[in-house]
């Protein structure tokens, strides 16, 4: 029998304890003589499944990475679309549609320099045409010399590369293409002439593989481009066609295709050699596309012939936990429109309106596992701002229920009793961030306010004024770095809209991937923001269980409530959030309580054998 030094050049080492484990051990085997077990770091391969795209299609232009990607066009059966979906790395959400239909397509790039090359439609036909997409709109670039589909891609959208595909008469094509941002330029010349083959790489390493032959079989032909020729690799374990995949010449993916049916097997090369992938697709497919840009360890497809379904990608040393929500105790008194103060586990929630009673002024502290009545507000109201700790929040504006239907009332709550102190601006479903000493409040009704008041702990002045102003809109951060975050503009138009504040003004940022209104306030921050529950649309009724994150960049979303509500109060920071209360329909006043845990991930050894 062989031994693990004949086979690797090097002993088993013997360690009273673990080595620092990060890339550089990976793959290595040790002895622990302290526990008695060999170990080693392995790599962990899986497809996970994300969210599903908005209209089930496949054989369109797929780019971009894992967290940012984008379909454009493709088709159903004999259903052409131009619709685009972009993907968050947790939900698809409507992007600017192409300017016509367009099937078999090409795409290459990122989410904000993308392309959609070629492609088919059945009138008028085979296209020449090159999309450039920013993000936000498509523009024409340098049409191709001749119109043609189901090429491979590699590149980005100033450097790009397009080989094969169809253009009948004459067909099958060994044509490569480069594009420098402007116009298309004749390079070296496939081996083999085919299409729907997987394509990844950049202009001048790239790689392509597998794909259907004019013979109409399918072929396991591996090439790689050096920028002016292609060579013969070696070949892919199994012939495929109608696939596509991510990655690099040195490290690619490809995953399901069609070889005689669908397959959701996984291959997986390194530069030299292809290999099957421990990992295989939850859904059997062919016709996806997929994240071309991203990198072989954190890839997405979606779609496929007859699917909405999307899956990614994940090959690392690290072990990940994913975010997630749990069922936490529930509210003594289902209510919404309420308001929250404080993180997990010890959160505080005030006021809001019941249904069969009106408004509220129960408060109830949260200790982690359940809800305790606490004394109750001196002004029962809802559509309030709320914001602060347990022990420390404060409570203003506000709908009473009394004519003209708003109060200023402002109260603080010190962990046992509330207490009336200067009124602040008479704002019905407003936001707000920050703390009893230094609070925020902004936007709200009447109208679409833009107005930000600051208190300081006994007096409120103006602060800068919204960009964009909005009513139900969420809230997070300090005083001097505040979030202002979705929300609503008249007559009832949900916005994705995020605004960071300096202490003077407003700034707009990166929008959220959803538009909602919602009513959480003071959760999360700059750096490291969180929103959650809201209304996407009404009628008909769509409420929001999706949860973004917020890196002071981009949002991301990361996990769904295990109940859509609207109208639920909310608190917490980024890795520990709160949602409690709210409707989960109209007239439906409940009681759930939610808790957020934001993933993490670990590097942990394998235990192989114990002796």
């Amino acid at each position: 029998m062989a031994e693990y030094e004949s086979i690797h050049g090097t002993r088993v080492r013997y360690l009273s304890s673990d080595p620092t484990l990060n890339s550089s051990t990976e793959g290595q085997v040790w002895y622990n003589s302290t526990t008695g077990t060999n170990k080693a770091l392995v790599q962990i391969k899986a497809w996970s499944a994300g969210g599903n795209l908005g209209t089930a299609r496949g054989s369109g232009g797929g780019f971009g990475i894992q967290t940012a990607a984008v379909i454009a066009g493709g088709a159903a059966g004999t259903t052409v679309y131009s619709s685009v979906e972009e993907y968050s790395g947790f939900s698809w959400s409507s992007g600017t549609a192409l300017p016509g239909t367009q099937s078999n397509n090409t795409g290459a790039g990122i989410l904000t320099a993308g392309l959609s090359i070629g492609g088919f439609n059945p009138s008028p036909g085979n296209s020449t045409d090159t999309l450039e997409y920013d993000g936000s709109s498509w523009t024409a670039g340098g049409a191709l010399p001749s119109g043609r589909f189901g090429g491979s891609q590699a590149g980005i959208q100033t450097a790009a590369l397009y080989a094969g595909g169809d253009n009948p008469p004459p067909g099958y094509l060994t044509d490569t293409l480069e594009y420098d941002g402007s116009s298309w330029t004749a390079g070296g010349a496939l081996n083999t002439a085919r299409r729907t083959m997987l394509g990844a790489g950049v202009q001048t390493a790239a790689l392509a593989s597998g794909g259907r032959l004019a013979s109409g079989d399918s072929t396991n032909a591996s090439e790689e481009y050096d920028g002016s020729s292609w060579t013969t690799g070696n070949s892919m374990v199994t012939a495929r066609r109608y696939i596509q995949g991510f990655g690099v010449q040195t490290h690619a993916v490809v995953g399901g295709g069609f070889t005689t049916t669908a397959t959701s097997a996984t291959e997986e090369y390194d530069g030299t050699n292809w290999a099957t992938s421990s990992a295989t697709l939850g859904t059997a497919r062919y016709n996806n596309v997929s994240s071309v840009n991203a990198p072989a360890n954190a890839g997405v497809i979606a779609g496929g012939e007859g699917s909405a379904a999307t899956e990614e990608y994940n090959s690392n040393i690290n072990a990940f936990t994913a975010a997630a929500w749990s069922s936490g105790g529930a509210l003594g008194t289902g209510r919404y429109a309420l308001q929250g103060a404080g993180t997990t586990p010890a959160g505080l929630g005030f006021g809001g309106y019941e249904i069969s009673v009106g408004y509220k002024n129960e408060t109830e502290e949260y200790n982690g596992s359940s809800w305790s009545e606490q004394n109750n507000m001196n002004t029962a109201r809802g559509y309030m701002v709320g914001f602060g700790t347990q022990t420390a929040a404060l409570a203003s504006g506000g709908n009473d229920g009394s004519p003209p239907g708003k109060t200023s009332a402002t109260e603080e709550y010190n962990g046992s009793s509330w207490s009336e102190v200067n009124n602040g601006n008479d704002q019905v479903k407003g936001g707000g961030c920050g703390t009893q000493t230094a609070g925020l409040t902004f936007g709200g009704q009447p109208g679409a306010r833009t107005d930000t008041a600051e208190y300081d702990g006994t007096n409120w002045t103006t602060g800068g004024a919204l960009n964009t102003g909005r009513t139900t809109i969420g809230g997070g951060g300090t005083q001097t770095a505040g979030m202002a975050m979705c929300g609503e503009t008249p007559p009832s138009n949900r916005v994705s809209n995020y605004e960071e504040y300096n202490g003077t003004s407003w700034t707009a940022g990166s929008n959220l991937t959803i538009a909602r209104n919602v009513f959480v306030n003071g959760v999360g921050t700059q750096t490291a923001g969180l929103m959650f529950g809201g209304t996407i649309s009404s009628p008909p009724l769509v409420l929001g269980n999706a949860t973004e994150e917020y890196n002071g960049t981009s949002w991301q979303g990361v996990a769904n409530l295990a109940t859509g509500r609207t109208k639920d109060g909310g608190t917490g920071i980024q890795t520990a959030g709160l949602s409690f209360g709210g409707q989960t329909s109209p007239g439906n006043d409940v009681t759930n309580t939610e808790e957020f845990v934001t993933g993490s991930e670990t590097i942990t050894a394998s235990t192989l054998t114990t002796s």
